[in-house]
């Protein structure tokens, strides 16, 4: 009977995530809120009825590959290219503040003899490393969200995405600067070429294979569901060659694979075929498999007042970072919040950085519970402030 339990499991994050969805949405909130909200109830944090399982980390891994995928598909690539260099400098202030921002409290709490620290060398390591946990960006939690308001495809929609990816490429150059001071074996140079690498391959891969894509669709258009298959196959791989041969996140290569696609006059039927499977079963897993990673530890005074404080920063450091770089870029104050708030979410990205950083040594047991807080309020308060944010400025 327990191989089946896994039938039970989904049912209940089905069920939980869109009941919460509909709760949220009677008090005007992004549905996504509920899903992370089934999530963090079912979980250990609170009620402890789910926990993690292999098969949902694998199923909620390709639910969040498929969101990424959909996305690219959605986006429009001319106008990308024209968000492209506000999006590299969005990005950058949106890496810069929130390192240095991050750095600064951690600094104040974490000295020499408090949580149990040792040497001031390590000390220091450890609290240039909150600052890089901080630089983190969740861009799921942000595409779900202008998804479901209807703006993922509008010009601060591009926006966001563009500078989301590149603040994951500046992210895993951040984090490996600081683990290449404590692990030997990771090594910068190779890191920066593998990175190149990626976007020079992506770039011709996506050249000839959507020249293959366009010769198949023309020469078999009478049943074009094995055209949705053919552009699964490729995200998939995509997917698993950007995270295994170039160490870039594989939901960036989905969404890579997704932007290649978006051209094709089969976008939109291999968009409204994706998005079915999404709404029904993938998404929500996601969303859901969030709350479930979350458990909080026992804290004192000192590590809930660094937890306040730290949430306080994470979200001020994006706002401002990346608003006032927006404004800088020629967008509007209006557009320039909007952006700020698009990328604060941290989401599963910053507890996968803070996992890496505590399996060698760069992440105290003591700090791990802020790390943890910080994720939870910046993923929940994220798209309710998205969505404010539209709705008060009335884009």
């Amino acid at each position: 009977m327990e191989t089946y339990k896994f039938l039970m499991d989904l049912a209940l994050i089905l069920l939980s995530t869109k009941l919460f969805g509909l709760i949220t949405k009677k008090f005007n909130m992004p549905q996504v809120v509920g899903a992370l909200l089934a999530g963090l109830l079912l979980g250990p944090a609170i009620f402890n009825i789910l926990n993690e399982t292999e098969f949902i980390i694998s199923l909620s891994e390709v639910g969040v590959i498929v969101l990424m995928f959909t996305a690219g598909l959605e986006s429009d690539i001319s106008e990308l290219k024209k968000t492209g260099k506000a999006s590299f400098i969005i990005a950058l202030c949106g890496v810069i503040f929130p390192l240095i921002g991050g750095f600064v409290v951690a600094y104040i709490f974490n000295r020499p003899g408090i949580q149990g620290s040792d040497t001031s060398s390590s000390i220091m390591l450890q609290n240039i490393f909150i600052g890089v946990i901080l630089t983190a960006t969740s861009v799921s939690i942000t595409v779900e969200t202008l998804k479901e308001m209807g703006k993922l495809s509008t010009n601060v929609g591009n926006a966001i995405l563009g500078a989301a990816i590149i603040d994951d490429i500046l992210g895993i150059i951040a984090l490996t600067i600081i683990t290449s001071t404590a692990d030997d074996s990771v090594n910068i140079t190779v890191v920066l070429l593998k990175i190149l690498a990626f976007f020079i391959c992506t770039a011709v891969i996506g050249f000839l294979f959507f020249k293959i894509f366009k010769k198949i669709t023309d020469r078999y258009k009478r049943d074009m569901r094995r055209f949705v298959i053919l552009a699964f196959v490729f995200c998939l791989l995509m997917a698993y060659c950007s995270e295994v041969f170039f160490g870039v996140a594989d939901i960036t290569g989905a969404y890579m694979a997704g932007l290649i696609l978006s051209n094709s006059k089969y976008a939109k039927y291999i968009l409204n075929r994706f998005e079915v499977v999404s709404y029904v079963l993938l998404s929500p897993i996601f969303f859901a498999s969030i709350g479930l990673k979350v458990v909080i530890p026992k804290m004192t005074l000192s590590i809930i007042l660094f937890s306040v404080l730290l949430v306080v920063i994470a979200v001020l450091t994006k706002v401002i970072g990346c608003g006032l770089s927006a404004k800088a870029c020629s967008f509007n104050n209006k557009e320039s919040l909007q952006i700020g708030v698009g990328m604060v979410s941290r989401g599963e990205v910053a507890l996968i950085v803070a996992s890496k950083g505590a399996s060698i040594g760069l992440m105290s047991s003591a700090l791990f519970g802020p790390i943890i807080i910080v994720v939870v309020v910046t993923t929940i308060i994220s798209p309710i402030l998205l969505k404010m944010a539209f709705k008060t400025t009335g884009a």
